[in-house]
């Protein structure tokens, strides 16, 4: 049986970013329907098992849009209403898991419950349709324009008509069925001018997807599953440790419950979800870890390109290989205190994950097909080797902003991780529209990166903002008749960044001036129009500085940003006989005249804040 369903944004995937890109279309009007191929929407915070966040240093302050922020919050409101503890020992925010990967570890479901919480009135009022266990299959495009698409599954078809498609899969499902340009693995030196690309595109190199799991320990219990198929093979060939290599070449050794030999923490707390002792100090309650390690990373062939029948076959070992590193947690791993292998009282925990088998309900994927884009981003635009500034590569078009290492796991072919530092770093615009068809968004992993700086853009906080921004984006078109690219190509992304400015989805790092703060947007638009070009002391730093002068190293591309800001090409008028002195008054005065605004209230040297101050007339 086939129905159909009309909405304005179709949003195919219910992943982080998918739910993401639903709930901001349905806050900006339009309605919605929203497929996710299991029963539960999240992808990899809750459905992948990856319920350990993976942050940067800022997120609790800056770095995150309002709504994601929000998201961590609910999730943490949940853990205090059910154990009335409100923070942590050291008066830290709350970490429910006390993990040391991630400021926010929690079981997958509170994050399914909490996004369900969310949606929940836009479902009531009949903007927002969830369509559950489906799978896009075919899509009819007419030229240049997505028309339908068919999902499968829960025994039906349903053919969703849109205005707008958003595929928000975690593998860029949608993309070949719709016949957008794409790529998948390792692009060429040649092509991305990067330096650790290979020299020959590698299509196939992909990095590997892990089954999730989460364990307690029942000291003095035997839980042990029985040993999987293939078990020795999978163990010899992964191989199982809990050795890790720096990228130094030097060996990094965890125990399982007590700290390693060189001082690092306890593969036990690395992921947990849930710190027993912090909800009980008398100990009744027990931990629950999850387990997502190189050794149960699956890198041994590519779902990507495989056959359905081949797909089977892929899973299914994926999901042996995760058993057998319990397996071996359980029988083999040598104990922390010397007297023997194996740890039998480690208890597999299916209702954590809510399946049979005890592993996630999907794979945890970190890289998809990626979309041939308006923009693309390169490994060189956000590595932090070789730069002086603050920040990466500044980008004219951003729609937010995100920060982690370029972070590589094994690939299909090639077995090397990576883990380079980079700089705080903008999501540009162009990285999320295709080159076709025009009324298509990427709204997860998919936008338009390359095989390494995917390694970046593929994390919790950043997927949220590219879905955030592509449903704002689809909404805003939807209101205004045009087309993304339009937004892109012309005058228009200003308007729409601002847009998102007042929907608090930072584009540019300012970690003194966040979201709510009463300079917020004129410094965001100041550092959008490159004032930060002048490379000065705010460049150098993440912090503004709001009370602090601004330096004469910087004034000329400060205020020729103030005068972009007010339509102005003119350029600014500083006096070369005082480059010796700090900037005057009269100097910022002169340049306040041509952009028609007033110098009342402007000290002497001028500060940060006194230009944004003046520049009220412009927002």
């Amino acid at each position: 049986m086939t129905s159909t369903l009309s909405c304005d944004i179709a949003i195919i995937g219910g992943s982080l970013g998918g739910v993401a890109a639903a709930l901001t279309a349905c806050e900006n009007g339009a309605s919605v329907v929203l497929t996710e191929a299991t029963d539960w929407l999240g992808g990899q915070a809750t459905s992948q098992g990856v319920s350990a966040l993976d942050e940067h240093r800022y997120i609790e302050t800056f770095g995150a849009t309002r709504r994601y922020a929000a998201f961590r919050e609910a999730i943490r409101d949940h853990y205090r209403r059910r154990y009335g503890v409100a923070a942590m020992p050291d008066g830290a925010p709350l970490n429910p898991g006390d993990g040391w990967v991630s400021a926010l570890c929690f079981e997958p479901r509170v994050g399914v419950a909490v996004i369900e919480d969310v949606l929940a009135s836009h479902v009531a009022s009949g903007r927002l349709t969830l369509l559950y266990n489906r799978t896009p299959v075919f899509a009819t495009v007419q030229g240049d324009t997505i028309t339908d698409v068919t999902v499968t599954g829960a025994g039906d078809k349903v053919t969703i008509a849109a205005r707008f498609f958003l595929d928000a899969t975690d593998l860029g499902d949608l993309l070949p069925l719709v016949g957008a340009p794409w790529v998948t693995g390792a692009e060429s030196r040649d092509d991305t001018g990067e330096v650790d690309a290979p020299e020959e595109a590698r299509p196939g190199e992909v990095q590997g997807f892990t089954f999730c799991f989460a364990v307690e320990y029942c000291p003095g219990e035997d839980h042990t599953i029985p040993k999987p198929e293939g078990y020795e093979r999978l163990r010899d060939a992964q191989p199982f440790t809990l050795t890790l290599t720096a990228s130094d070449g030097a060996p990094r050794p965890f125990r399982v419950f007590e700290t390693g030999p060189t001082g690092l923490p306890p593969f036990w707390t690395y992921r947990r979800l849930l710190s027993g002792r912090l909800f009980d100090p008398s100990g009744n309650l027990r931990d629950i870890a999850m387990i997502n390690w190189n050794s149960n990373d699956y890198h041994h062939a590519d779902l990507i390109s495989a056959t359905p029948e081949e797909r089977v076959r892929i899973l299914d070992e994926a999901k042996r290989l995760s058993l057998s590193f319990l397996y071996w947690l359980q029988t083999e791993v040598p104990r922390d205190d010397g007297s023997g292998y194996g740890y039998p009282g480690l208890r597999l925990l299916p209702d954590v994950m809510g399946t049979a088998d005890g592993l996630s309900k999907a794979p945890y994927i970190r890289e998809s097909r990626r979309i041939r884009a308006l923009r693309r981003v390169t490994a060189s635009d956000i590595l932090a080797a070789g730069r002086t500034t603050a920040r990466a590569a500044h980008v004219f078009d951003s729609c937010g902003v995100g920060w982690y290492f370029m972070d590589l796991h094994p690939a299909v072919g090639n077995p090397k991780s990576m883990f380079e530092p980079t700089l705080p770093f903008q999501i540009p615009l162009g990285a999320l529209i295709p080159q076709r068809p025009a009324n298509l968004l990427a709204a997860c992993k998919n936008i338009g990166t390359t095989h390494l700086s995917n390694g970046s853009y593929r994390l919790h906080p950043v997927e949220w903002n590219i879905g955030e921004a592509a449903g704002i984006l689809a909404a805003w078109c939807l209101a205004r008749g045009v087309y993304p690219r339009e937004v892109w190509a012309g005058l228009l992304v200003r308007m729409f960044q601002r847009h998102l400015l007042d929907q608090s989805v930072p584009l540019e790092w300012t970690i003194d001036i966040p979201p709510g703060h009463p300079h917020f947007i004129p410094t965001q638009l100041l550092l959008l129009e490159g004032a930060l070009e002048g490379n000065g002391p705010r460049a150098a730093a993440l912090a503004i500085a709001p009370d602090q002068p601004v330096d004469r190293t910087e004034a000329t591309a400060v205020l020729r940003a103030l005068l972009r800001v007010a339509g102005s090409s003119a350029e600014p008028q500083i006096d070369p006989a005082r480059a010796h002195e700090p900037l005057s008054r009269a100097e910022v005065e002169a340049t306040l005249v041509i952009a028609g605004l007033s110098a009342t209230g402007l000290g002497d040297p001028p500060t940060w804040s006194d230009l944004c101050e003046a520049m009220r007339p412009l927002l």
